[in-house]
């Protein structure tokens, strides 16, 4: 059973990328303002060589029509962290949490031993990303602490908002993997 309430449909298939899913990527992506797409590239670095810390979703009746992707890795100085780079869910599978369900199956992997905080960025007036997270957070039943990361001007050259950092954690990923994730 999975942490968080569903909408979502019966046959929606959650597992690892693999290379031949980064244009799909890149289209959903796309397909999601107002998030940043990246190079195509980036996202095949993403479903190669960070494979097992994302997640892709795609209808079983639909394969190759991706529904939602989370992007994530460990922080190379702070392996007991998990930072979620983007979490990109098409319109026609919003509202029934399927973000956090992404991430839930995300820190049940292997890959995620030790894990003990998420981190992410987030912009202040992307309200749907802070209410998905602090919903994720109490979910959890984990503390979130939030600060500026990375400063318009200072780190952007005013070309983009300022990104706050929020973390979520410490995390029991025991507990994860009792609730049974899916």
């Amino acid at each position: 059973m999975c942490m968080f309430a569903e909408k979502i449909h019966a046959d929606l298939l959650i597992r690892p990328p693999t290379p031949a899913d980064a244009a799909a990527v890149h289209a959903l992506i796309a397909r999601c303002p107002p998030l940043d797409t990246n190079s195509m590239y980036c996202n095949l670095l993403q479903c190669t060589h960070h494979r097992q810390t994302c997640a892709l979703a795609e209808t079983e009746s639909e394969p190759g029509d991706a529904r939602a992707f989370v992007s994530a890795y460990r922080l190379p100085e702070h392996q007991d962290s998990l930072f979620i780079w983007q979490v990109a869910v098409d319109e026609r599978a919003r509202g029934g949490g399927l973000g956090g369900r992404l991430i839930s199956e995300i820190l049940g992997r292997p890959a995620c031993r030790g894990v003990e905080y998420l981190r992410t960025t987030i912009t202040l007036d992307n309200a749907a990303s802070w209410a998905m997270f602090r919903s994720l957070a109490q979910a959890l039943e984990a503390e979130t602490r939030e600060h500026k990361l990375f400063d318009s001007e200072q780190h952007f050259g005013n070309r983009h908002a300022s990104e706050h950092e929020l973390t979520i954690g410490p995390l029991d990923l025991s507990s994860i993997t009792r609730k049974g994730v899916q």
